[in-house]
């Protein structure tokens, strides 16, 4: 089965070194394209974490990337300062679209300064990944990262393209009606789990909690708009597909592993 991976982190440093080791993997070019061959990958969106400078964004060749505006560089930098290097970016066959992280930035995603980044989303018909659920630091900010506030964004964007990514975890009952109403919404399943699991026992110490994530997504019904992603080098691959496998109807796999995200993603790049 073909697998396209839409949402990744690839940043050589300590901290994702670390958490690539607990999750049974290195954090290097040669490992990760070692994986991509055994499992079936075809290829992968990065999420960026490195800063608007052009040449930060070089990555493997079965990688695309989404240029991020995160807390790093919304602390020294303004959008409107900004605009002619996110479109610098969206201008390259490389670059699919554009990543927000509300939460580790205390700006609703509806505010008004995000409005510019928006139009040349539009002008480029580029998706807005929206990082939506709970965040991996406790100086984060969850009001700003609820599912509901990417509601008004898609409500007064219709024709730009949003990536709920996270499924807006845990608050997927308020996810799953956001994703139902705005049928400009995608949601990818990515960050769902941390580190080495054991999916048979996952499933019976969980069973609650994974029966509601099945259930929401039953609710949505919106299988062309279900993405496979991993948060790589959050999870380990191979334990991920499986998780992933259970929770999706076996109908829906080539849709959910590879053809949305090559819409979406790939057919933008």
């Amino acid at each position: 089965m073909k697998i396209i991976d839409a949402h990744l982190h690839f940043v050589q440093e300590p901290y994702f070194n670390e958490i690539a080791k607990q999750a049974g993997h290195l954090n290097t070019d040669e490992h990760l394209r070692s994986e991509y061959k055994r499992l079936g990958f075809a290829g992968g969106i990065v999420m960026g974490n490195r800063s608007l400078d052009l040449e930060n964004h070089q990555y493997p060749e079965m990688l695309k990337y989404c240029v991020g505006l995160d807390k790093v560089y919304l602390k020294n930098n303004n959008i409107e300062s900004s605009l002619s290097l996110i479109e610098a970016h969206l201008q390259r066959t490389e670059c699919c679209g554009i990543k927000l992280y509300p939460g580790y930035n205390p700006v609703y995603v509806y505010d008004k300064m995000y409005a510019p980044v928006y139009r040349l989303a539009r002008r480029y018909n580029k998706p807005v990944a929206v990082h939506m659920g709970e965040t991996a630091s406790p100086d984060a900010r969850l009001c700003y990262s609820h599912p509901l506030t990417l509601d008004n964004a898609a409500a007064e964007n219709p024709d730009v393209r949003f990536v709920m990514c996270h499924f807006g975890n845990p608050w997927l009952a308020d996810a799953a009606a956001v994703i139902s109403k705005n049928k400009n919404v995608a949601v990818d399943l990515s960050g769902l789990l941390e580190g080495r699991v054991n999916i048979d026992q996952l499933f019976i110490d969980q069973s609650g909690y994974l029966d509601m994530v099945k259930a929401w997504l039953g609710y949505i019904n919106a299988w062309d708009r279900v993405m496979f992603g991993t948060d790589w080098p959050l999870v380990n691959l191979e334990e991920y597909v499986e998780f992933i496998k259970r929770l999706v109807p076996k109908k829906y796999w080539d849709n959910v592993f590879w053809k949305n995200a090559e819409n979406i993603y790939m057919g933008k790049c």
